[in-house]
């Protein structure tokens, strides 16, 4: 049995892998997930399903925007490492 929090991590991802190899109906697999899903939504509108069908694609595009927030972010750390290393090469240090 594997100790290391890595090695527990790998034998999990590898345990994953081989159950969905052993799954042959994927959608009725993750169907109670996806209906939990649904179901948080359509709670928290209060039953009605256009509110809740809202709340969905309210929540997919605050996804979109934090991945855009990342996405910029990292182009922005990139160009600034990128001008560091410049201006390190400038002043004859080493990389």
């Amino acid at each position: 049995m594997p100790s290391a929090p890595s090695e527990r991590q790998l034998a999990a991802r590898i345990a994953a892998h081989e159950g969905w190899a052993l799954t042959e109906d994927r959608t009725a697999r993750t169907a109670p997930g996806r209906a939990a899903f649904a179901a948080k939504f359509l709670a928290e509108a209060g039953g009605d399903p256009i509110r809740a069908e809202h709340l969905r694609r309210a929540h997919y595009l605050r996804l979109a925007l934090k991945s855009a927030q990342a996405r910029r972010r990292i182009r922005e750390l990139t160009t600034e490492a990128a001008a560091a290393e410049v201006e390190l090469r400038e002043f004859g240090g080493e990389l």
